[in-house]
């Protein structure tokens, strides 16, 4: 019975597979044309609803069931249900951690210790050190990023080089620690080891990490400084008269962060950060906690209700200073339903190509032709990348090219590190730069800057898989597998 069902289905062609992408892009740039801006709120989630249903109606030609194909489609949604509890859980922890004072604090200090002029390289190499040590962008970006946005409005520099200059020393800073799910994905797909796979990742992140820096540094060069003391001394003033600002106000962060390097699941941990910002809120902040919510009910009760709404719908401030007040109105669940409406359109776009062939086809096509060590690399990288576009996933983007390329890269020689470093050159970095990718959604969620703003600032995640693809065309760092060593047996008299 299961070969007669089987048989009953069609193999994808190519020009299958294209028909729903296709329709997907044209409609994707339409939506960036016609609503700008507003293109995630709604224009890119019917985009790939209508993708969706184009590459049901091909499986169905090509004789899957209708009940299959819906399977497959709940499996896709289901593996991005844990983004969407840590982004409900991001979104609550940003919005009782601006109420605590815990990032107006580090936004207070921040303006005291950052020079302008080398902002946005410092603000890279921080992100870097703090994801590293912590192994997650997406902590640091909800934690630090954020606060770092916050001393780029004080300083009046620009929000969408300092997304970029936080997203790429956050993914730097991921890739190469032990403690990152990707960078412990990325070798287990193609069977290398974790310390073999990031030492050999050095080759291309640390240089491309150098230039990332120096650009970074040039771009701060030509910032004006003259009005910044004024605007950095006015800041902290409506800062300190706002809020209580002190050490102590911090202690969510340390906590958050320890949590996270004693490898605690993230979404427990975000959601402990969220409710201890809420304790600290009702503890050092009772006056600015009072005067948010007037109404009939006891002091303790109107304090528990401003903080249960810090929760699922954030706060708003009313300052004399209109992007101070911007900075600091915000957070709460409510502001990550439209980013999980796009992860969920997208997944379920993703799962449909993937469950009904479309996909493989694509892949497949992608290795016609390749003969040299930089075909394989290059195509691995491209498909991580293309992957990363119709899938809106990196762990995808990660793990089918990496178990469809794994016997290939060893037919050619070729050692799995490069395999690997690959995966992760392609898949990870450049997942932030996609909005409807779970990384840019959540990138553009928490830092409140669109990826399409930050992407040519994003100086790391377009540099490294450049200059992975030159290294393997000139032959750098391309491990070869050793032949077999054949044993030879003397005979003895």
């Amino acid at each position: 019975m299961e070969n007669n069902k089987s048989s009953t289905i069609k193999e994808p062609s190519l020009l299958d597979a294209l028909i729903p992408i296709t329709v997907l892009i044209i409609l994707m740039f339409s939506a960036v044309m016609l609503f700008e801006d507003d293109s995630s709120y709604g224009p890119n989630q019917i985009a790939l609803l209508i993708g969706m249903f184009l590459a049901a109606v091909v499986g169905l030609k090509n004789g899957h069931k209708w009940k299959d194909i819906e399977e497959g489609m709940i499996k896709g949604i289901s593996m991005s249900l844990g983004a969407c509890l840590i982004l409900l859980a991001v979104g609550a922890l940003i919005g009782t951690w601006m109420l605590a004072g815990t990032v107006p604090t580090l936004i207070y200090y921040g303006l005291s210790l950052l020079s302008p002029s080398l902002f946005y390289a410092a603000s890279c190499v921080i992100c870097a050190v703090v994801a590293m040590s912590i192994g997650s962008s997406w902590t640091t970006a909800a934690t630090i990023g954020v606060a770092l946005i916050g001393v780029a409005t004080g300083m009046d520099l620009s929000l969408p080089i300092t997304a970029g200059a936080i997203v790429s020393g956050a993914y730097f800073g991921d890739k190469l620690s032990p403690l990152s799910e990707t960078t412990n994905l990325a070798p287990a797909v193609a069977g290398t080891n974790l310390f073999e796979h990031i030492k050999y990742m050095l080759w291309t992140t640390v240089p491309s990490f150098l230039l990332a820096l120096i650009l970074f540094f040039i771009l701060g060069l030509d910032i004006e400084t003259v009005n910044s003391a004024e605007r950095i001394d006015q800041m902290q003033l409506l800062l300190d008269t706002e809020f209580t600002i002190g050490w102590y106000t911090l202690v969510p962060l340390f906590v958050l962060l320890f949590l996270a390097i004693s490898k605690v699941p993230a979404f427990p941990a975000v959601a402990i950060g969220a409710i201890l910002g809420g304790v600290w809120a009702l503890i050092f902040q009772q006056d600015l906690v009072l005067s948010l919510l007037i109404n009939d009910h006891s002091e303790f009760t109107r304090s528990i209700m401003v903080v249960w709404t810090a929760l699922f719908d954030g706060v708003s401030f009313n300052t004399p200073d209109k992007d101070l007040n911007d900075l600091l109105s915000r957070g709460g669940m409510s502001t990550m339903l439209n980013t999980i409406w796009l992860i969920i359109c997208a997944m379920s776009f993703g799962a449909v190509l993937e469950s009904v062939g479309l996909l493989k086809a694509i892949v497949s096509a992608c290795l016609k032709g390749a003969t040299s060590a930089g075909d394989m690399v290059s195509r691995t990288i491209l498909t991580c990348i293309g992957i990363n576009l119709v899938t809106a996933d990196q762990y995808i983007a990660i793990v089918m090219p990496g178990r469809m390329y794994k016997e290939e890269f060893k037919k050619r020689n070729l050692h799995q590190l490069n395999l690997s470093r690959s995966l992760e050159d392609g898949g990870t970095i450049t997942s932030p730069l996609i909005p409807w990718n779970t990384c840019g959604a959540y990138m553009h969620g928490v830092l409140g800057v669109h990826p399409f703003e930050y992407i040519f600032y994003a100086f790391f995640n377009l540099i490294n898989p450049v200059l992975a693809i030159i290294y393997a065309y000139l032959g750098i760092k391309i491990l070869r597998l050793e032949p077999p060593k054949v044993e030879i047996k003397h005979e003895t008299n």
